[in-house]
């Protein structure tokens, strides 16, 4: 844009007339300004009117007043930016202001005859594909015609690209072009360093060639090549270490092996196998010297910008600074392939106690952790990598309020006993060996915890874990990445079987009967036999128990008459052990058998000796040894050491 706006003020002074009206009202118009004076009006051109000025110093040199002769001549004038590139590229020549001996300024004059077609104003329309055109130097430039840019060809890798054409001046043509043509005769005369040496040369390159001599790149940058280099200035260095953070305030900061390497490829991801001008840049991608990692040129208006693995482009600043054995662009940025990308990432994030200490939802899990004092806040500040099923603050309170008036908060875990169970129940929270995110999790999962019991997953309707409890929490906030896992803020406490069996124990078959109101005269019966039943029925078992309830109680004493009236009627030694073989009737020792493992005509052997048998037909029917079956009204009820299934009816045997 720039360009645009200094070409057009070019072309409007040099078409600009003064009109002055006399007494007469007679109208007077003055010539075209020259090539020379075009120049000094252009701000882009102020370099090259200065090169002019500079090269004049010799004696016999007189180009300025040449210029602005007669001619007709055609220039290519090479614009303010194209001049600090070429300077970037010479290793005795800074600025204009380098040029100080004869032989400086001859050189110097060569180069600016290098610009000038004599005897000719060549309009672009008059140039084609292919064409060679000679100089006041003696030397020739190759015409480039790709669609509508028009290139020059001179002695180096670089083409300069006309920017404006067709500038007509009183004696001749300007054309404005973005890079110096250097003659073979000036390459051969001064030394052009190396990439290693420009970089070196440039005030604005100081900490790439830091950074090249830490990553011992120097030789390679020195080699043949040829190479491309894409050169960050000083600038994209002080950026990146911004946003590295305190740990890096200078290149000395990567002292580890790990680091320099890392600080290596970066370097290499910045270089080209070729080369490659500014000219020769097209869209797409471009492998690097990082093997397997390219970098993306994205056309962007009228130039490029240069693309890597992460959001921000990098904008070129400065093209085709020439070396022997390649060419450099100075860019804004220092592009990252992805494993810097990964590294910054890593700095960025905090590990997994670091984000619990900075999240206020999670204080009570904070405070479980050091409670428990188990190891777990140095587990958690380890490598990894961990997934974490954080409890939130509100999560803790409802897991308090359900463990009674003795746990009003996680400092109530005072004995060794306590603590051991807290620090389990918070390893149960915790998935070791993986980062898993929420898109790694998948419905009916079972995750192993590193308190050795599973969690499950569901995604029926959010994302879901299920503990031992049967319960769900809920995963509130996903994917907070941390430097060494992955952190899901949930809803539950989740609780593994070895804290319930601890804290919420599960009853007995004879604390299940004695629990029910329904089974009160059974359990009356347990103790009126007095024949160990009750102590039986609360061993380890498994046992299945048929347990009638009290409506069948009161049924069988009706049918056995007025000297039945109540379980107290059976008081001789020899009614007690009636009772008691009845009650044994209805015990099944060594299995749990559940609903589901009873077939229809399957016969069960129970603790008296003799056999019941199952009928399914509508419902589960056991046959005892009268004509009348019991229903089982209430199935599968659970107990620690077997299983209940209530029946509407006392089971006799045969005796």
């Amino acid at each position: 844009m720039k360009y645009f706006k200094n070409s057009f003020l070019l072309i409007f002074s040099l078409f600009l007339v003064s009109v002055a009206c006399n007494d007469d009202d007679e109208v007077m118009v003055e010539t075209p300004i020259n090539i020379v004076e075009a120049a000094q009006s252009t701000e882009t051109l102020s370099s090259l009117v200065a090169a002019l000025s500079k090269a004049d110093e010799n004696n016999g040199s007189n180009l300025i007043a040449t210029l602005s002769g007669n001619g007709p001549f055609t220039v290519f004038a090479p614009t303010n930016a194209a001049f600090d590139a070429l300077f970037a590229g010479l290793d005795q020549y800074n600025s204009l202001s380098d040029f100080t001996t004869e032989e400086d300024k001859a050189i110097l004059s060569s180069i600016l005859q290098y610009h000038v077609v004599a005897g000719a104003a060549v309009t672009s329309s008059d140039l084609s594909n292919g064409q060679e055109i000679s100089t006041v130097l003696g030397e020739k430039v190759i015409i480039k015609i790709n669609g509508n840019t028009v290139s020059l060809d001179d002695d180096t890798d670089a083409d300069a690209q006309v920017t404006t054409a067709n500038i007509e001046a009183s004696n001749g043509i300007v054309h404005i072009i973005n890079k110096v043509l250097v003659p073979q005769s000036v390459l051969d005369a001064i030394n052009i360093g190396s990439l290693v040496e420009i970089v070196v040369a440039s005030d604005a390159l100081t900490l790439l060639e830091a950074a090249v001599i830490k990553t011992d790149l120097v030789a390679t940058l020195n080699s043949d090549g040829p190479f491309t280099v894409f050169a960050p200035s000083d600038d994209a260095f002080i950026a990146l270490l911004d946003v590295l953070g305190n740990d890096y305030n200078s290149l000395d900061d990567f002292d580890t092996d790990d680091e320099i390497n890392l600080l290596k490829d970066i370097l290499l991801y910045h270089v080209l196998p070729a080369k490659v001008s500014s000219g020769d840049l097209a869209p797409g991608s471009v492998a690097t010297a990082l093997a397997n990692n390219d970098i993306e040129i994205i056309a962007a208006g009228s130039s490029f910008v240069i693309g890597d693995d992460s959001e921000i482009n990098a904008n070129i600043s400065m093209v085709d600074i020439m070396a022997s054995n390649g060419i450099a662009h100075v860019i804004d940025k220092v592009l990252l392939p992805q494993t810097a990308i990964d590294f910054v990432a890593t700095l960025n994030n905090k590990n997994i106690v670091e984000l619990t200490q900075e999240t206020e939802s999670l204080s009570s899990l904070l405070a479980a952790i050091v409670q428990a004092d188990a190891g777990l806040a140095e587990l958690l500040q380890t490598d990894g990598p961990f997934t974490v099923f954080a409890p939130t603050n509100d999560a803790f309170a409802a897991v308090l309020d359900l463990l009674g008036d003795d746990y009003n908060s996680v400092n109530d875990f005072d004995t060794e006993a306590e603590k051991t169970l807290l620090a389990q129940i918070l390893k149960y929270h915790v998935v070791a060996g993986a980062a898993a995110l929420s898109t790694d999790l998948s419905e009916g999962q079972m995750i192993t915890t590193a308190q050795g019991e599973d969690i499950g997953i569901s995604l029926d309707g959010g994302v879901f874990v299920t503990d031992a409890t049967d319960g769900k929490g809920e995963v509130k906030t996903a994917d907070i990445q941390a430097s060494n896992g992955v952190v899901h803020l949930i809803d539950k406490v989740l609780l593994p079987q070895e804290i319930l069996d601890a804290v919420f124990p599960q009853p007995n078959i004879v604390d299940l009967a004695q629990g029910s109101d329904d089974l009160s005269i059974l359990v009356a019966a347990l103790v009126q036999a007095d024949a160990g039943l009750v102590e039986l029925l609360q061993t380890d078992g498994p046992f299945t128990v048929f347990a009638p309830t009290n409506a069948a109680f009161v049924a069988l004493l009706d049918d056995l008459g007025d000297d039945y009236n109540s379980l107290a009627d059976f008081d001789t030694e020899e009614e007690k052990t009636l009772l008691a073989n009845i009650l044994k009737y209805h015990v099944v020792s060594g299995v749990a058998a559940y609903s589901t493992d009873l077939s229809d005509g399957q016969e069960i052997n129970t603790a008296l000796g003799s056999s019941v048998s199952v009928k399914i037909d509508q419902s589960v029917e056991i046959v005892d040894s009268t004509d009348k079956n019991a229903t089982v009204l209430s199935a599968d009820i659970a107990g620690s050491n077997g299983v209940v299934h209530v029946i509407d009816k006392v089971l006799l045997p045969s005796n």
